[in-house]
């Protein structure tokens, strides 16, 4: 907190004035940008670049900024941000433009973007940005939840399972051998690293069902799954196939998060009632609260208690909610699990932005 109070300190007594005296005066929405562009500090992950020959690149600092000054004003086309940029001269100047004729056309901005995705731009701002603020601070739950992100591209083609082995009716005689069951993703992930675990995962656009309120819903496109620290603070984002099961995604999110912030208690529904996730929470030193799933049988409710601090979850809701409704979680048009990632995450890191700067107010 005390960085952050240094940090917004500087906003309010310099940043803010000395903009406003370059500047016409500022609309509430662009010192939110000003702010959340001083907070996230996205050009110190850009190199520098130098050339000799040819015609120099656009700058890439500019756009970066423009990128997520899309995302705060929920733009929904990149033409409608190049619009936005030429007609908006403090918009402009913000994001490191002085002219009109100096804003890349959307074919550039589009090939910056596909060095972003290469080179996990907005994901490794992100990680910097949770390390510098929230290593320190002491996050009492870490809520877990996932969310539809519905794309515009063909779904893969399932790939075709192996016929099973047929297994002979009955006991097996005495002596005979039965071949062991295949382990699950979830058995599987208990002996694998971080790295091995997003290789296990799918990440092809495909179709996803979800129910809600007893009502079945589809989408094609992809699954954000996310932790969500105290105050709506996204800690870690992991993308997958539409199709993924929640739970699968549970044990690579926890070991994530665990390094990067120190939280007691995991929030869960559910969908994440399976004893491998019990038992990796408990190893990393936190207390599981997991909605008990009945499965046909019985459903077990909690103490009054565990429900009371279980209801501390509704920080996913709310925090999808900003996301999809203030920046540009509902505005996908790229294609790719990389490039949707990458817009995603853009999206995430004003999010993150916006929210440490409101634990202040």
């Amino acid at each position: 907190m005390d960085k952050i109070s240094q940090v917004w300190d500087h906003i309010q007594t310099r940043l803010f004035p000395f903009l406003e005296d370059e500047l016409d005066p500022l609309t509430q929405k662009q010192k939110k940008l000003a702010a959340i562009l001083e907070l996230i500090r996205i050009e110190d992950f850009i190199p520098a670049r130098w050339w000799t020959l040819g015609r120099p690149p656009a700058d890439r600092v500019a756009m970066a900024k423009s990128l997520v000054a899309k995302m705060v004003y929920d733009c929904s086309t990149t033409s409608g941000l190049v619009d936005r940029l030429k007609t908006s001269p403090s918009l402009r100047r913000l994001c490191g433009w002085e002219r009109a004729s100096q804003v890349p056309s959307e074919s550039t901005f589009s090939r910056a973007f596909s060095e972003f995705s290469a080179s996990g731009l907005s994901a490794r701002a992100h990680e910097a940005l949770i390390g510098k603020y929230q290593s320190e601070r002491l996050v009492g739950h870490i809520s877990r939840d996932s969310t539809d992100v519905v794309a515009r591209e063909k779904p893969a083609p399932k790939p075709r399972k192996k016929p099973a082995a047929k297994r002979k009716r009955g006991r097996p005689k005495k002596g005979e051998a039965r071949p062991p069951k295949e382990p699950t993703r979830l058995e599987r992930q208990r002996g694998m690293t971080i790295e091995q675990m997003f290789e296990d995962l799918p990440k092809p656009c495909d179709w996803g069902t979800k129910k809600k309120n007893g009502k079945i819903s589809h989408w094609k496109g992809y699954k954000l799954h996310v932790d969500f620290g105290d105050g709506e603070i996204p800690v870690s984002v992991i993308l997958t196939s539409a199709s993924t099961h929640d739970s699968q995604a549970a044990i690579p999110l926890a070991t994530i998060s665990a390094g990067r912030v120190m939280s007691f208690y995991d929030l869960m529904d559910a969908a994440y009632d399976a004893n491998e996730i019990k038992a990796h929470s408990v190893s990393l030193g936190h207390v599981p609260i997991i909605d008990h799933n009945p499965r046909g049988g019985i459903k077990i409710e909690m103490d009054p208690a565990t429900k009371r601090r279980y209801d501390e979850r509704s920080t996913a809701e709310r925090g999808f909610s900003l996301l999809k409704d203030g920046f540009g979680g509902r505005n996908v048009r790229v294609r790719g699990h990389a490039k949707v990632m990458t817009h995603l995450m853009f999206g995430i890191l004003a999010l993150t932005a916006d929210r440490l700067l409101n634990l202040l107010a």
